[in-house]
Formats: C-alpha cells, sequence, structure tokens
C-alpha cells in the first residue's frame, strides 16, 4: 500500500515505475480524493471548533439570563453538519483507502523492461543437468510407474489438480522439508514457526492477497466468521507482526515455516496443470525477513543464497533470473526467480521467487520500527520460497532418473530416508 502524499509528490516518476508494470495510475483522481479528505477534515475540524464557542456561549448566555435558544438553534445545526461532513469524510476515505490498495508496488529499476518470464533476465547458472542416453520421463509417469505418485485417486477424492504420494513418495516429501527446516534453523538462523492455516480478510490485505487476487483464494467460514486457506505461509509469517513496533535491536527477524499452500490458480492452462507444478494444494517451506529498510537489499541477497542453498544440497542443476517489472508480484518491488532444471520439458522452470516488498506490505499491515532518532517508522519485508515441495519432488524424480525406471536420490537425503533408490516398482533401497 502506498501514501498518497509521497504518489502525489513524486508525480510523473510514479505514473513512469507503474506503467512498467502494466498499471496506468491516474494522479488527477488521487490528487482529488486527497484534495476531498483534507478538505472534509478541515470543515470538520472548523466546526467542532465553533461548536465548542457556541457551547460556551450558550453557558455564558445562560448565566446572564439571556435568551439562548437562537445558539441552542446553532450548536443543533453544527452537529447536523459536523455529521454530514463526518459521512462523507469516511466515504472519500474508503474510496482512497480502496484506489491505494488496487495499486502495485513499485517497481525497482534494477528489474528489467517486459511484461512476462521472456524478458526475464538470467543472473547465473549453477550445476550441469544431467545429460541422458535415454529419453528422459516426465515426474508424472516416474510417480505413476513407480506407484509413489496415484494422480487418479486423487482427483476421485477432490477433483483435478491434486495428488496424494504414498510409499516412498510420501517418505520423499517428508524428508525434504524436514531437510530444508533444517538448513534454514541451523545453518541460517530462522527460528521456525507453526501457523494457522486460516487467516481473517484483514490478514490477507496486510501481505497484499486481497482485494486483488480474492478470486485465486479458497474461503471458507462458519456462520458470520469469514476465514481464507492461506496461499503461501508469507502470510502468516509476516502478519505476526501486524500493528506492532519491533524493536530495531531484533531487526531483522528471520522466520520460516512448513505450510500446506492452497491456491485456486485461475487462468492456469496446459503442462503446468499436469503433475506436481501447479497444483490446487501443495507443501512449501516458506523463509520471510523483517528488517531496516536500508538493509533490505543486503538481506535480499541473503535470502537468495539461502533458497539456493537448498538446491545445492540437493546437486539440482538450476539457474537465477531477475524477473521483468511487468511480471513482478503485485506487492514486490524486485524479484529474483531459481528455476530448476526440467529434462522433460527441456528447460528451466520456476521453483522459488524470492522478493523484497520495501515498505510496501509493512504500511498495509502497520509493521514498524524505530529511527535512531526514537521515531517509528516502517519496517521491510521479504520473503522466499525455501522450497516447494512438490516441485523440488518433481526435479529430484526427473534429474535422478535411471534407464532401467528406478530413481537415484540425493546423497543428502539419506539420513532422512534410510534410503538411496527407489526402485522401478517403488521399493525403497538403499
Amino acid at each position: 500500500m502506498h501514501d498518497a502524499r509521497a504518489l502525489i509528490d513524486m508525480g510523473a516518476e510514479a505514473v513512469r515505475r507503474l506503467a512498467r508494470r502494466g498499471y496506468a495510475l491516474d494522479l488527477s483522481v488521487l490528487e482529488d480524493l486527497q484534495s476531498r479528505r483534507n478538505q472534509s477534515i478541515r470543515e470538520a475540524d472548523e466546526l467542532r471548533a465553533e461548536s465548542k464557542r457556541v457551547a460556551k456561549e450558550v453557558q455564558e448566555t445562560a448565566k446572564q439570563g439571556g435568551d439562548i435558544s437562537k445558539l441552542k438553534d446553532r450548536a443543533r445545526e453544527i452537529k447536523d453538519q459536523v455529521r454530514e461532513i463526518e459521512a462523507e469524510q469516511d466515504r472519500v476515505q474508503e474510496e482512497l483507502r480502496d484506489l491505494l490498495l488496487s495499486i502495485p508496488n513499485l517497481p525497482d529499476d534494477r528489474s528489467p523492461d517486459g511484461d512476462s518470464e521472456d524478458f526475464a533476465v538470467e543472473v547465473r547458472r549453477v550445476g550441469t543437468p544431467p545429460a541422458f542416453s535415454f529419453e528422459p520421463k516426465d515426474h508424472v509417469d516416474l510417480g505413476e510407474a513407480t506407484g509413489i505418485l496415484d494422480f487418479a485417486r486423487a482427483t476421485k477424492l477432490s477433483g483435478p489438480r491434486f495428488a496424494v504420494s504414498r510409499g516412498a513418495g510420501a517418505a520423499l516429501e517428508r524428508a525434504l522439508a524436514t531437510l530444508f527446516l533444517d538448513i534454514h534453523t541451523r545453518r541460517h538462523g530462522y527460528v521456525e514457526h507453526s501457523v494457522p492455516f486460516l487467516v481473517t480478510r484483514k490478514t490477507m490485505t496486510g501481505t497484499g492477497q486481497l482485494p486483488k487476487f480474492e478470486e485465486d483464494l479458497f474461503k471458507t467460514g462458519v456462520a458470520d466468521r469469514e476465514l481464507f486457506l492461506i496461499p503461501t505461509a508469507e502470510v502468516p509469517l509476516t502478519n505476526l507482526y501486524a500493528d506492532e513496533i519491533i524493536p530495531s535491536a531484533e531487526l531483522p527477524l528471520a522466520l520460516t515455516a512448513q505450510t500446506p499452500c492452497f491456491r485456486s490458480e485461475a487462468g492456469s492452462y496446459g503442462r503446468d496443470t499436469r503433475g506436481l507444478i501447479r497444483q490446487h494444494q501443495f507443501t512449501k517451506v516458506e523463509m520471510v525477513r523483517i528488517c531496516d529498510p536500508d538493509d533490505a537489499d543486503a538481506e535480499l541477497q541473503k535470502m537468495i543464497g539461502h533458497a539456493e542453498a537448498c538446491l545445492k544440497e540437493l546437486g539440482l542443476a538450476y539457474r537465477v533470473m531477475t524477473l521483468a517489472a511487468g511480471d513482478t508480484g503485485f506487492s514486490a518491488q524486485l524479484t529474483y526467480d531459481l528455476e530448476v532444471w526440467l529434462p522433460s520439458q527441456n528447460t528451466y522452470r520456476e521453483i522459488s521467487s524470492v522478493s523484497n516488498f520495501g515498505t510496501f506490505q509493512a504500511r498495509r499491515a502497520n509493521i514498524r520500527t524505530r529511527g535512531a532518532d526514537g521515531k517509528p517508522k516502517l519496517v521491510a519485508t521479504l520473503n522466499g520460497s525455501g522450497l516447494p515441495i512438490g516441485r523440488t519432488l518433481a526435479a529430484v524424480l526427473e534429474q535422478g532418473q535411471q534407464q532401467d525406471g528406478s530413481i537415484v536420490l540425493p546423497e543428502s537425503l539419506v539420513p532422512y530416508l534410510g534410503f538411496r533408490r527407489i526402485s522401478a516398482d517403488g521399493t525403497p533401497e538403499a
């Protein structure tokens, strides 16, 4: 969320930056709403001041035995006028808030121009994609052939875009999540959290999912209580500190959690709807950092390294990309994607996004710290996937597949699994 005055003061610069992400900011509308809001505040304050003067005059006139009927009539008129102006002020304030909530974050000028993944800029590649002497299968065929993934029964239970893992597949999911949490908590200093999977509208608004993306969210409720299923642990982790002032000595905060994530994925189609790449429910280990805005760039680079550490630990080939301005998420200023190699598609596919939100989410959720002068100021928030379990499992299966249909797993998972290979019939093997 933006400060209206800041956008107006930026003027053409705000228009330019938002245009890079495909948003046309109409400054005249914003200026009009801000002016009407300020005018109604001034008028209400002036009438309240007059009301106090009239009340005092009523008391003095009454003491002197004078006629106070006209003064009382004026007091009633002022009261009615204040009520009308306050109602107008509330209407304008709500309209202004709705507009500000709909305006995306200003993209960082370091993000390239463009509106899709085609315009992303490669930063680096790590690892060598495996070469096969046979036609590699995709993770769906591998999972179903070995019996560790069952999409048909998942569809029977819940409809399309769900999966059931079993046996070595379920063990592999659990091992991946535990490995990632161990990496983040033991090596990188994150504090693990167990958080609610259902949150309020206010919580969803704080991190920017609402109001813009309501159609992409799963919603539930009992009686008049409305709750949303989280699309990522970013939502509850960041909002833990909503409406709080964090002591500066405690910054940066580093939080992590493993949660299910629920997304309607409206508009998704084609290859992404097959298998584990884009599902309605999936598990993910999330990283969130909260810091002083001056430290946000350095914290972003740390987080990228933390996500990369998970891929390196698994020996997976990947690359790092800077997203184009028009392809950057609504709340983000600057986003880097980590893309893992999927042999079946002969390309890299996104497995983690790491973003700096600046003070955008903090303003919406009212998360602050204190500056050197002791005055409250907004923090910066960052988040990144570290990593999604389903997509990582897909990459592990595809990059580790063998010609005989078996799958060799990363050595780093053996302590968590107790086996190194999944045979062609799904049997775990040492």
